[in-house]
């Protein structure tokens, strides 16, 4: 509202023309804070797990009392000349296993879960793209869970792919069910099983 130079104006056409700018203000206002978290929230959308380079493993040892030992064993083991096959650790509560395979296409990748163990997939040569489903959210089995291999599998389709570059793990744990080993040419890995409880 605008008034006239010389125009008398009284109290309540002065507090009208001040509401209206205040409310204009607050509009704008609230359209610019509300536009900016919508931006923010957008960009914390990833899956619930884990993954990093091992050169900052020491940020994952509060998650269980096992893992400053697990990165340890990477650390000391998991370089170009490691052999498949399995590393005494821990017994059977902590070990490491190591294979040297050719990548699977995604449509060839199935969704596994465990319930006994938490897996710390370490990629030492190659890119693997590891697929990932909250276990609970898996609703077609492909083959029921077996727990002396402690593994079930899932013909659902994976949730998210997760690029895993050489130099970098992630850790899943038993809500995690995940499908391994998507890739191009030989994947050499090595996965650290750490025992739940």
């Amino acid at each position: 509202m605008c008034f006239q130079e010389g125009e008398k104006v009284n109290k309540r056409q002065m507090f009208r023309a001040s509401g209206v700018r205040f409310m204009v203000i607050a509009a704008v206002s609230g359209f610019l804070f509300c536009a900016k978290h919508k931006e923010a929230t957008v960009q914390v959308k990833t899956p619930s797990v884990a993954t990093d380079r091992l050169d900052r493993a020491e940020a994952y040892y509060s998650l269980h009392p096992a893992f400053e030992k697990a990165f340890r064993f990477l650390r000391e083991n998991a370089t170009a000349d490691m052999k498949p096959g399995r590393y005494e650790i821990g017994g059977d509560r902590l070990f490491g296993l190591s294979s040297k395979d050719p990548g699977k296409k995604k449509s060839e990748a199935k969704l596994e879960a465990h319930r006994k163990y938490i897996d710390i997939q370490y990629v030492i040569a190659g890119t693997e793209t590891m697929g990932w489903k909250p276990a609970d959210a898996c609703m077609v089995q492909d083959a029921a869970y077996d727990s002396t291999k402690d593994i079930g599998f899932f013909k659902d389709e994976p949730q998210e792919w997760i690029r895993v570059p050489a130099g970098s793990f992630i850790i899943f744990f038993p809500k995690d069910s995940h499908a391994p080993m998507v890739g191009e040419g030989v994947i050499h890995k090595a996965v650290v099983k750490v025992a739940v409880e």
